[in-house]
């Protein structure tokens, strides 16, 4: 047994203890992959025996951490084994890491404690660059499209454009003897009159004939039914008629009021108004109105009608195309709006006005944060309710991620062992998906870690008694005379 043996013996337990202790003092570390040291026997062609021990390599392990929230809107953890960040330094050379601890510098780009950038993806496009955070307004959109779905009530009050005089209820009778009969009819009873629409004591109690059928009168002077079916003609009272007017509520049945957008994201009070009018044939029909602002001079068509049939579907009118003109006025002028407006399922039924409505605009808003997608999407937040994806981060794999080199500050770089990157989007390719504001925690575990402290420690032992017993022999020899 010679001293070599024994030295390499220490040197391999001091190198494995290196390893070790680097693995606990970065066991806090975000993204940071424990380490094991690998070793091989020494042998030459000349010798039967060893020549002791060496170190073949330092392979790391690439196992996931423990995700872990954090709350900050710029970190993000890969959660799975498969990929890697993609950064450049400030020179373009490109690292890779799984520390997921990000910040806005100066200029708004996503950098790590080192600075180094995080590149991704646009939102179209297989170009790598740079993210930056996406600040500024977002642009506005112009209305397009309303979608209106209302019940109109089927027992709402008739509204007249022009006075409607009223109407005596006629009943020509022919027995017990020939005369005409007129009545006023409030809905609850009968009121006899005369062709002036004077007052009259009412019919002798008994049975009357007319050509239409017979109808009896009790002794208050009230029909036992209904006079409609004799009448000659119907009662019909009289109405104050009412030319439509957004300034007087009785000219419509119905409003509701819908806030569009124009082309610079200023807000217009669109109004709908509707008026139930007279049957025609079967159907119920209704008119609407629609002002802009309070005015109606800037809507064309400023009105639209629907009907509805006797089960209280929609039968017509179902859509209608609005535009409106004269927005912002000299100052900043807005473009001409063209609204498409759907009243598609919309019922007249006995209940109550019922209605709902969606539309598809909106004003600016100013940058409020952003939210990473678990496919890497960049979702930039803002005031006015609207989010946008505005990039995604790129992820990369390698077929041999032991080829890659440490190049410190928890990152890797290619080397020919490793091979190329395999670069695209999370979740797509067998890479893994992104968590948004959370960290990968370092892999290291301390337990195992300590107990290969202790086997490290009593292999150093063991090569260092080794080296004594070796000195002890060789002492002996010397001794001998």
């Amino acid at each position: 047994m010679g001293f070599g043996q024994g030295l390499s013996g220490l040197n391999a337990a001091s190198q494995q203890l290196d390893v070790i202790g680097n693995n606990i003092a970065n066991s806090g570390t975000v993204g940071f992959k424990s380490a094991t040291a690998t070793f091989a026997d020494v042998y030459a062609t000349s010798s039967k025996a060893g020549l002791g021990v060496q170190l073949t390599g330092v392979n790391q392990r690439f196992t996931v951490g423990t995700v872990s929230n954090t709350g900050n809107e710029f970190d993000m953890a890969i959660d799975g084994a498969n990929g890697l960040f993609r950064v450049v330094d400030t020179s373009g050379n490109v690292m890779y890491t799984r520390n997921g601890q990000f910040l806005a510098d100066k200029d708004s780009y996503l950098v790590n404690a080192q600075g180094y950038r995080l590149t991704g993806f646009g939102v179209t496009g297989n170009d790598l660059s740079p993210i930056m955070v996406p600040i500024g307004n977002i642009e506005p959109k112009a209305t397009s499209s309303v979608t209106t779905r209302a019940n109109l009530d089927a027992n709402a009050d008739l509204v007249y454009e022009t006075d409607v005089p009223e109407t005596l209820g006629q009943i020509a009778v022919t027995a017990p003897a020939a005369a005409t009969y007129y009545y006023r009819d409030d809905g609850t009873s009968i009121s006899w009159c005369d062709a002036t629409g004077t007052a009259v004591a009412a019919p002798p109690a008994g049975t009357y004939t007319t050509a239409s059928g017979n109808f009896e009168v009790d002794a208050s002077g009230q029909p036992t039914s209904s006079l409609e079916s004799v009448s000659a003609v119907s009662y019909e009272e009289a109405h104050i008629g009412h030319q439509f007017s957004p300034a007087d509520p009785q000219s419509y049945t119905h409003s509701l009021p819908i806030t569009a957008y124009d082309s610079l994201g200023n807000a217009h009070s669109v109004m709908q108004y509707f008026v139930k009018r007279q049957a025609t044939s079967s159907d119920s029909t209704w008119d609407i109105y629609y002002t802009v602002d309070g005015k109606t001079d800037n809507i064309t068509p400023s009105t639209t009608q629907l009907t509805f049939d006797s089960a209280g579907r929609l039968k017509t009118g179902d859509t209608a195309t609005l535009t409106i003109t004269g927005l912002g006025g000299a100052a900043s002028p807005a473009a001409d709006m063209n609204i498409t407006v759907s009243y598609a399922g919309s019922t007249q039924f006995g209940g109550d006005f019922s209605p709902s409505f969606t539309q598809n605009g909106y004003a600016t808003g100013e940058y409020a944060g952003m939210t990473i997608g678990t496919d890497g999407a960049i979702v930039a937040n803002y005031t006015n309710g609207q989010t946008k994806a505005v990039g995604y981060v790129a992820l990369a794999n390698f077929n041999n991620l032991q080829g890659l080199q440490a190049a410190g500050g928890n990152a890797w770089v290619e080397t020919s062992a490793s091979g190329q990157p395999i670069v695209g989007r999370p979740g797509t390719n067998s890479l893994a998906t992104i968590k948004g504001q959370s960290v990968e925690e370092s892999n290291v575990d301390i337990s195992q870690e300590l107990v290969n402290m202790i086997i490290a420690q009593r292999t150093y032992q063991a090569n260092a008694q080794s080296i004594k017993t070796q000195d002890q022999v060789v002492q002996s020899l010397i001794n001998m005379r």
